[in-house]
């Protein structure tokens, strides 16, 4: 589904990512752990086309999709929710899931992604700014899903939100993965949502995947104090 291949890129002067090589099977769940600044965001930017390749591949369901622009790969089936969720604050819920369909289809299609998030149905005709965090991110993965996507690149959508929604969160993502065999990439620095969603989790440091580890290998004294910065006492 996703295949990376020597990915470089860069804001201005400073370079980024600095080779990065990835693949991604169709209906894997994969997670992307590191420090802050190691390049976890741009690394998604620059699957979804905003932060340009400086150099390298990136195939998307085959197709080479490295200079082609966000909304051609998200016509493809490339989707992203971004870190801080980015919904339409001064918009209703329900316009908000509208702009996910725009150009992609029937405007019904919002019933069947609220089944998903029935906790957004009370709020359609809310302001998507006078929710809370946690709602804002759930209203971000159902506009998101308004768009049909293949494959799902996260960034970190557990910050600044409440307990109680993460454990939603937990539930929300196990569901999609398993009844709409979604491909997802999760960036993210809580560990325990990241071990119990992804089946395996790369470790990202200074623009560089390093290694791969198995979900259950993250409480490691060695990889809490060196990839993540959490020490273990």
């Amino acid at each position: 589904m996703l295949s990376v291949t020597d990915l470089h890129a860069r804001y201005g002067r400073i370079p980024i990512l600095n080779g990065i090589c990835l693949e991604v099977a169709a209906g894997e769940f994969v997670g992307v752990l590191g420090h802050n600044g190691m390049g976890k965001t741009t690394l998604l930017k620059t699957l979804m086309g905003f932060v340009p390749a400086e150099r390298g591949r990136i195939l998307f369901d085959g197709v080479d999709v490295t200079h082609e622009p966000p909304y051609v790969r998200a016509r493809r089936g490339l989707g992203y929710v971004p870190q801080g969720r980015e919904i339409f604050p001064g918009l209703s819920v329900r316009d908000n899931l509208r702009m996910g369909f725009v150009g992609r289809g029937a405007e019904e299609r919002i019933d069947g992604i609220l089944q998903t998030f029935p906790r957004l149905v009370p709020l359609l005709n809310r302001r998507g700014g006078a929710l809370s965090g946690g709602e804002q991110q759930l209203l971000a993965i159902a506009r998101c899903l308004a768009g049909n996507p293949k494959l799902i690149l996260f960034d970190e959508p557990t910050e600044g939100i409440q307990p109680s929604i993460i454990e939603e969160l937990v539930g929300v993502l196990q569901r999609l993965h398993q009844t709409q065999a979604l491909t997802i990439v999760l960036v993210e620095q809580n560990l325990e949502f990241i071990a119990e969603l992804a089946k395996r989790v790369l470790l990202i440091q200074k623009g560089t995947i390093l290694r791969e580890l198995q979900p259950g290998e993250l409480r490691q004294a060695r990889v809490l104090s060196e990839f993540v910065g959490v020490d273990r006492a």
